[in-house]
C-alpha cells in the first residue's frame, strides 16, 4: 500500500482503500472513464486478481455471486452511460437477493457536469430506488470516507448494493490523505424476552413450521437452525431459491416455497399454526402471491426474524417480531434445552415424506428428448456434497429446483429476482471463490444467450465450469402463461437457436450436445475431466413445459 504521506491519485487511493477493506477480487468491463484505477490496479495486480468480463451485465452479477458467496462486499469497475446502464440488472438483482455489492461507475469531469455530456447519467436518480445508497465522490481527499461507507452501508442491516460515480478528472487529482480501517459489522442480538416469548408459542403449537431465507446466512448460522430443527423436531423449508440454507438431506427438511412449489408445501404452510420465518422478507414467491398467509395479520401465528427493522411489519403484521441477525439467532436457539415433548412428531414426519415423494421421479417423462428428471437425479447422487449449482431464470429451473439436493449453505446461486443470464457469471464467480469445488451453470436457450459470451471470460482465465445448456427452442416460461392465458395463440416466444455445443468449443470450450438421457452421464463426467471449460447442450421435448404439466394439458384447461 502507498505511504499515507506522499501524494497519490484519486485512483491510487481508490485502490488503496479497497486493499485496506480486504478486497481480493474486483470485475470489471474496461472504459475509459476510470483508466487511473486500472493503472492503479495494476501495481497490485498480485493483491487484487482484476477479472475482465465481456458485457457490464455479465460483470455485476459476477460481483454479486462473489458477495453473496462470501459475506463480503463483490466490487466490480464499470463505464460510464451504456456501461452503467448494462450493470443495472447486477444492482438489482443484489437488491432483492439482499447481496453486498458495490459498483464503480466511472463518470464524466466535473466540469462538464448538467450539460447533457457525452454518455453523462445522473446516478442518484437512475439508481435511486433499487440501490441502498448512491453517491458521487467530487473530491479526491475524501476516497477513503467514502469507500469506508459504502462499505458498511453495504453490509449493515439488510445488505445490498451501493453505487458510487467516479468523475475521471477528480481520479487525477494528487492528494495527501489517511487510510481508513476495515470497515466492521455491528451484529444483532435478540432480545432475551423475545426468546422466552418464542418458547411460549412453540408450547402451545400443534402445526409449527420454520422458513428459511433471505441474504447474510453463514455455515454458523445454517448449523445452528439445524440444531434448533432437531432439538425441537420441527419442519424447515426453504425460501425460493434458498434451498441450501438447510440441508436437503436432512430429516427435518420438507422443501421449497417458491414458484413451482409442491402443493404439498403450500398446504402445509396454510395448515400450520405457528410459522417461525427466520431471515426472509416473506414476500410474493414463498406465498403464491401473498395468499399462503393473509395480509397484513396472517391466521397462523407468526415470528418473523430479520437483520433488517424496516422489514419486520412491512407486508406482515408478526405476532413476534425479532431484530436479529441470522448467526446471532440461530447460537441463541440451538442452545435452548430440548422441550419434554414434541406433539407434531407426526406433522413433522409427514412433511418429510412429501418432500422425498416430490423428488422420487418425474411424474410425466418426456416421449422425445432428454429426461431433466432423470438428469437431476443423477446429479444429486454422484456431485460432491460442497458441488455449487448455479441457474438463471425460466421454467427449466423448475427441475432444478424440485430434484437436486444441497448440502450446505451457498451450495445454490440462483436470483430471487427472477434474471434471466445469471448463471455462467455466477458459476464463475463461485469457480474464483472456491476453485477446488465442482461449479455447475444450469441455463435455458434462451436464458444462456443473454450472458453466455462470459464463457469467454472462463476461457481466458481457465475458470473451469460446467455448463448445462437446457435447450427446448423457447422462451419456455413465457410460453407456459402464454399457454394459460391465450391459448394456442404463439407468439414471440419461440427460439432460432445456434448450435450452442460448437459455439462454447469457438470460444475454446468443451463443446458437447445430448439428445438422449443415457447419454448424459457420460458426457458430464467427461467434462469434469475436460481441464477446461465445458458446455453441455441438452435438447428437450418442448411439449413437457414443467414436470407436472404439458403444453397439451394446459390448453385443455384453458380452453375448459
Amino acid at each position: 500500500m502507498s505511504e499515507q504521506n506522499i501524494a497519490r491519485s484519486g485512483g491510487q487511493v481508490l485502490v488503496d482503500a479497497l486493499l485496506s477493506h480486504g478486497v481480493k477480487t474486483t470485475f470489471c468491463v474496461p472504459g475509459e472513464s476510470f483508466l487511473s484505477v486500472i493503472d492503479a490496479l495494476y501495481e497490485v495486480r498480485d493483491e487484487i486478481k482484476l477479472v475482465v468480463g465481456r458485457q457490464e451485465g455479465g460483470v455485476a452479477h459476477m460481483a454479486e455471486a462473489y458477495g453473496k458467496l462470501t459475506g463480503e462486499p463483490g466490487v466490480c469497475f464499470v463505464t460510464r452511460g451504456p456501461g452503467a446502464t448494462n450493470a443495472a440488472i447486477g444492482i438489482h438483482t443484489a437488491r432483492q437477493d439482499s447481496t453486498p455489492l458495490i459498483v464503480f461507475v466511472g463518470h464524466i469531469a466535473r466540469d462538464t457536469t448538467s450539460r447533457e455530456a457525452w454518455q453523462e447519467i445522473d446516478y442518484r436518480h437512475m439508481y435511486g430506488h433499487i440501490a441502498k445508497w448512491v453517491d458521487q465522490i467530487d473530491d479526491a481527499r475524501r476516497i477513503p470516507e467514502y469507500i469506508s461507507r459504502a462499505f458498511h452501508i453495504a453490509t449493515s442491516g439488510r445488505p445490498g448494493p451501493v453505487v458510487l460515480a467516479l468523475p475521471e478528472d477528480m481520479q487525477l487529482d494528487m492528494v495527501t490523505v489517511r487510510q481508513t480501517p476495515r470497515y466492521q459489522r455491528v451484529p444483532y442480538h435478540p432480545a432475551p424476552q423475545s426468546i422466552s416469548t418464542l418458547q411460549s408459542m412453540l408450547a402451545e403449537a400443534k402445526r409449527p413450521l420454520v422458513m428459511v431465507g433471505g441474504g447474510a446466512w453463514t455455515r454458523a448460522a445454517g448449523e445452528g437452525m439445524a440444531r434448533f430443527a432437531e432439538n425441537y423436531d420441527l419442519p424447515v423449508i426453504c425460501g425460493f431459491r434458498r434451498q441450501d440454507l438447510y440441508d436437503n438431506c436432512d430429516p427435518h427438511y420438507a422443501g421449497e416455497a417458491g414458484l413451482g412449489m409442491d402443493p404439498r408445501v403450500a398446504e402445509r404452510i396454510k395448515a400450520a399454526d405457528l410459522i417461525i420465518a427466520v431471515g426472509p422478507r416473506i414476500g410474493e414467491t414463498s406465498t403464491h402471491g401473498y395468499t399462503l398467509l393473509e395480509v397484513p395479520k396472517p391466521q397462523q401465528r407468526l415470528v418473523h426474524v430479520h437483520l433488517d427493522p424496516d422489514e419486520l411489519g412491512h407486508v406482515y403484521h408478526a405476532d413476534l417480531p425479532i431484530h436479529a441477525g441470522m448467526e446471532e439467532f440461530a447460537r441463541v436457539v440451538a442452545a435452548l434445552p430440548k422441550p419434554a415433548s414434541t406433539p407434531w412428531h407426526d406433522w413433522t414426519k409427514s412433511a418429510r415424506q412429501d418432500y422425498l415423494d416430490n423428488i422420487k421421479h418425474t411424474p410425466m417423462p418426456p416421449e422425445n428428448g432428454v429426461d431433466m428428471g432423470e438428469v437431476m437425479q443423477y446429479l444429486r447422487t454422484t456431485l460432491p456434497a460442497d458441488s455449487i449449482i448455479c441457474n438463471g431464470a425460466g421454467n427449466y429451473t423448475i427441475w432444478v429446483q424440485r430434484f437436486y439436493q444441497y448440502r450446505g449453505v451457498r451450495t445454490q446461486l440462483a436470483p430471487t429476482s427472477g434474471t434471466m443470464g445469471y448463471g455462467v457469471p455466477a458459476a464463475i464467480a463461485a469457480k474464483l471463490v472456491h476453485p477446488e469445488r465442482t461449479v455447475v451453470a444450469f441455463a435455458g436457450d434462451g436464458c444462456f444467450l443473454m450472458n453466455g459470451q462470459e464463457l469467454a471470460t472462463a476461457v481466458q482465465y481457465g475458470i473451469n465450469i460446467i455448463v448445462v445448456v437446457v435447450n427446448n427452442g423457447m422462451y419456455g416460461s413465457i410460453r407456459m402463461h402464454q399457454e394459460k392465458q391465450y391459448p394456442e395463440r404463439v407468439h414471440a416466444s419461440t427460439l432460432n437457436n445456434p448450435d450452442f455445443a460448437a459455439l462454447a468449443r469457438a470460444y475454446g470450450a468443451t463443446g458437447v450436445l445430448v439428445e438422449r438421457t443415457e447419454d448424459f452421464a457420460a458426457a458430464f463426467e467427461a467434462a469434469r475431466k475436460a481441464g477446461k471449460p465445458a458446455l453441455i447442450e441438452v435438447r428437450t421435448d418442448p411439449e413437457l413445459i414443467t414436470p407436472r404439466a404439458t403444453i397439451g394439458a394446459l390448453r385443455k384447461a384453458a380452453r375448459a
